[in-house]
Parts: C-alpha cells; structure tokens; sequence
C-alpha cells in the first residue's frame, strides 16, 4: 500500500512535493489497470495524462528549464507508479532513458531535445533486432546521402514506441561504428505494429518498428560509444528502470493480497476457523511477503543512489562532456555494480512475492476476472530481460578479481569465439 503524504515540501523536485502532485493521477492510472488487462486494451489515454501532467519532463536539469530531480527521487515515483499499474510504468523506460542521456550529448542537441521534452514531447526505444544480425552489429542502417541522413531496417521489443512522438533507433552507420538516430514517428516511412505476444507486460506496446527510407534531422543523429561514460551510465539507468518496475510489482502483490483477504468470510476445517485476516498463519504469509516487497524496494532505491553518486562523479570530473577522452569515473562502475546486485535479488523478492499472494487465499483467487496471476505474469516478463546468470557472473569476477562489469549494450547471433568474450 502505498504511504499518503500529508507533509508539503518548499523544494519541488522532491519526492513529497511529487508524490503529492502524481498520487491522484496515479490512482486514477490504478483503478483501470486490471480492465485493461482483461481487455488488452493499451493506455493511450492514461500515457497521455501523465505527459501532460509532465511526468516525462521531470528528469530534465533545472539548467535547461526542468526542475531536474535526483535519480532517487524519480525511481521512488516510478515505483509508486509501477504499483499502479506496471506497464505504464515500463513503457517509459526508453523515454527516460533518453532524457538522462541527453546529458553527454552536445549542447545544441540537448537545446533541442529538452525543449521537445519540456513541450510534452516522448520518445520511445527501438534498439533491438529479432535475428540476423551478428551479435555487436546492426542490420539498420543509417545513411547521409545529398538530402541528409535517412534510416532504412526493422526493429522488434520497441516498448513505448506507440505511445510516442519520436523513438531513439540503434543503428550501424556507413563506414563502421554504431549511432542513435531519433525518429519522428509521423515522418513517411514509419511504421508501428502492435504484434507483443507475451504473456506479461502486454500492454507496454513492445511491437514491431518499420523504418523505410525515413529521414532524420542533423540534430537527431546522436553518438555512440560503447564503454564511455555515457554508455556505462545508460545501461546501468536501463535496468534501474526495470527493477523499480519489479518492485513496484511486489508492492501490488501486497496490496492486493491484504484487499482480498480483508474481503474474504469463508474459511477451511482444517485451519483456526478464524477470518482469514485474524488468522495468524496467513497473518506470517502476508508478512513475508510484506518483507519481500520492502526488500525489494529498499535494494532498488540504493542502487538509485549508487547512480546519484555517479552521476554527481560524471560532472565534477567532466565526463558530460563530448570531448571529454579520460576513463570514466570509477564511481559510474560502482554504480553499475549496483544495479546490477540488484538484479540479481530483485527479480527474485518480486517473482516471490507474487507468488506467495496466492498462499492468502484460496482457489476462488484463480479466477481470470480477478487477474492477480498478472503479478507473477509481469514481474516474470520484466525478469528475463537481462539474463541473472550473466549480472551475478560479473559481480563475481569483480569482487574476485577487480574486473570492471560490461553493460548491456548489444544483442544479436552469437559468432564463434564470442562466448569467450
């Protein structure tokens, strides 16, 4: 359940002034989640709100006109929001992670990217490739011909896209080398299929993207260096993201274990014959899972920290800056050490305690109408997006060995030899 804030804060960018600001809209977001779930029915109308309400805006640095909060703070709203309903709360993964990252870029393409964001404008991700392009190699392809720059290939997972008015594509550039272009979703050649089959987060538009001879401005074409500061920072903020989604899984499972019991009147011969909510043996297993949920949120949050400290470690030492050629600060590798300890616990505190939501009650919880499978549905979607096994592997080699851990920045056919990479 989430905390009510009756305190006022003088500092806008903090989380009580926020929380107070959001908490009505996201109620709102909350008491339509399990329809649309039911229905597959997409969140336009809801994305729509909190753009308006400037929820997309409100990583931008005050510098550029934003109220620019911390990391923290607007992880704990994300997962106030992801309680709400976790795939509006995903499908702005890659708008946020474009706004952080703006930071790295030059100044007039973050002049003109603040001020679209700042207007209200979101961009969504298209990164990845189904198949066919070997792992580290893209088969879009970004191309300046007499007329500009133009973009041609297809992208799969391409979360938020649909809900956007621009999408951030991964592309291998003419010559070598790897870029960002941002593409205006109304320009001609562009087309999006709502075709995401899984059996969680469906609602977060994870379709197909089309990308056929679509032009792209000079200032949408952005840099790419995989290893530099921004790169570590981007990957390590991705999966933020996604954790504070988990969490905010966990915290759902615990709200609606604690609704149902308190509804509930029947009972078994075989327990105390009490009400379930005065029951002591279901009282524990809504404590564990309480306790799972607090885990799971308390590991996220310090990660978000862990990125406060580097990013305050980016800018003293000077690592925002393009032309900035030294080793990235070593706190950014801490951060992503973070981040990725937490991957390897959260995903697991929240699949659990969707789980154990059903050790609450009883068989009549299984009904599709109420949708608490959606839960462990979910969380089990957003889990599989970056292999555990590959994070605690790193983590591992860097405690053992002072191994530097490498971000999630590629994904394509394994080549011979590149397991041992």
């Amino acid at each position: 359940m989430t905390t009510t804030l009756t305190a006022t804060s003088t500092d806008p960018a903090s989380y009580e002034a926020l929380s107070l600001r959001f908490a009505p809209l996201f109620a709102q977001i909350g008491a339509g989640a399990l329809k649309r779930d039911l229905d597959r029915e997409l969140p336009f109308e809801e994305v729509e709100a909190l753009d308006a309400a400037g929820f997309g805006a409100l990583l931008v640095p005050a510098s550029a006109g934003g109220i620019g909060v911390s990391i923290e703070t607007f992880i704990r709203l994300l997962i106030d929001l992801a309680e709400a309903d976790s795939n509006v709360a995903h499908l702005y993964r890659g708008h946020v992670g474009f706004v952080t990252s703006l930071k790295y870029q030059p100044e007039h393409i973050q002049q003109r990217w603040y001020r679209e964001v700042l207007n209200g404008k979101t961009v969504g991700n298209a990164s990845t490739e189904r198949g066919g392009n070997a792992l580290g190699t893209l088969n879009t392809v970004l191309t300046k011909g007499n007329n500009g720059w133009e973009i041609n290939g297809t992208k799969y997972y391409s979360t938020g896209t649909i809900f956007s008015d621009y999408t951030r594509v991964s592309a291998s550039q003419e010559g070598g080398g790897r870029r960002f272009a941002v593409v205006n979703l109304s320009a001609p050649g562009v087309s999006i299929e709502d075709d995401w089959d899984g059996f969680g987060q469906k609602l977060t538009g994870t379709g197909t993207t089309v990308l056929k001879g679509v032009p792209v401005d000079e200032d949408a074409v952005l840099e790419r260096v995989p290893g530099g500061s921004d790169a570590i920072f981007e990957a390590s903020f991705f999966q933020l993201v996604l954790l504070a989604v988990l969490a905010g899984i966990a915290r759902a499972a615990r709200r609606d274990a604690v609704s149902t019991i308190a509804a509930r009147k029947r009972t078994f011969n075989t327990g105390s014959g009490l009400p379930f909510r005065e029951d002591p043996l279901i009282q524990e297993a809504v404590g564990r899972l309480s306790a799972k949920a607090f885990a799971a949120e308390a590991t996220v949050l310090q990660a978000a920290r862990a990125l406060d400290v580097a990013d305050e470690a980016s800018y003293e030492s000077g690592a925002y800056s393009p032309e900035f050629d030294g080793q990235p600060p070593y706190e950014l590798s801490l951060g992503e050490i973070a981040v990725e300890q937490a991957q390897v616990i959260v995903p697991e505190l929240a699949m659990a305690a969707a789980q154990q939501l059903f050790e609450t009650v009883g068989a009549s919880a299984t009904s599709t109408s109420k949708g608490l499978d959606r839960h462990w549905r979910n969380a089990q979607t957003v889990a599989t997006h970056n292999p555990i096994s590959f994070r605690a592997r790193a983590i591992g080699d860097f405690h053992i060995n002072g191994t530097l851990p490498e971000g999630l920045n590629a994904i394509g056919d394994a080549t011979k030899g590149s397991a041992a990479k």
